[in-house]
């Protein structure tokens, strides 16, 4: 048995959730936010037998997309300049994390 934790975009969520759902996964979701730049995310957590861990992982990754997004201007002269630069970061995609589970009690 083994522990997903996925971390993705809020805009992504639904259709990871609605699609682990379809397959049989059982998963609850917490809403998070990321620090860099406190964008909402989903976060899930989910019990999986060992050889299912795959076709969890495919499905996540399969239904997070990845994108770019402007990040606030910056004024480069520590507010004493005039000059702002405008950049994009590559953000969405899913961070996953698997760990061993020891015991699991569905009760």
């Amino acid at each position: 048995m083994k522990l997903i934790l996925a971390i993705v975009n809020n805009d992504d969520g639904p259709m990871v959730t609605a699609q682990l759902n379809k397959k049989g996964f059982y998963t609850t979701k917490i809403a998070s936010t990321g620090g860099f730049l406190s964008a909402g995310n989903m976060t899930f957590i989910s019990g999986v037998e060992d050889e299912k861990v795959d076709e969890a992982i495919e499905i996540i990754k399969g239904y997070s997309r990845k994108r770019t997004q402007p990040v606030p201007a910056v004024n480069t002269e520590q507010l004493a300049g005039t000059f702002f630069s405008k950049a994009e970061v590559m953000v969405g995609g899913a961070t996953i994390f698997v760990l061993d589970v020891e015991k699991f009690i569905r009760a």
